[in-house]
């Protein structure tokens, strides 16, 4: 049995068809463009729109602009190759101030209690309902979890 899979990787599926869909893709292009320019480029230059296949970096200075102005095109094939498809066509430079990327976000802990007598007992009697051992060990684990991180 498959295990369920993320909110996240269902949505390009859900909206693969729908003019969401390719907004969801382009907007993919700020996920991968620090790894795949590397720290050094991404330090200095930061996509700012996209639009008909056109994607506008913000550069620091006219030096970057210059020097990323001969790396265009490595720029458009590694952007592209880590989307899987070509949805970038050309990479307009502009000066302008940079803003540093957003740190990622430190995801306070969460607390987990244990479950009380009251609560295991529950959980074993609705799984024994459940026929399938896959789908019963899934749903012992997740209502756990769920327990576990809910206040009592």
């Amino acid at each position: 049995m498959k295990s369920p899979a993320d909110l996240s990787s269902l949505l390009p599926t859900l909206f693969s068809a729908r003019p969401l869909g390719r907004r969801l893709r382009e907007a993919s292009i700020w996920r991968v463009w620090d790894k795949v320019v590397g720290g050094q480029i991404a330090g200095k230059a930061r996509p700012v729109s996209f639009r008909e296949g056109v994607l506008t970096v913000t550069v620091s200075s006219a030096p970057w602009m210059q020097q990323l102005g001969f790396l265009k095109r490595q720029m458009i094939d590694a952007v592209n190759g880590a989307l899987g498809e070509d949805l970038v066509k050309d990479i307009y430079l502009k000066a302008g101030r940079m803003s540093p990327p957003a740190p990622p976000a430190d995801r306070p802990k969460r607390l987990h209690r244990e479950l009380t007598d009251q609560e295991r007992v529950r959980i074993e009697r609705e799984a024994a309902a459940i026929a399938d051992d896959d789908l019963r060990a899934a749903f012992v684990k997740f209502q756990t979890a769920y327990l576990r991180n809910s206040l009592p």
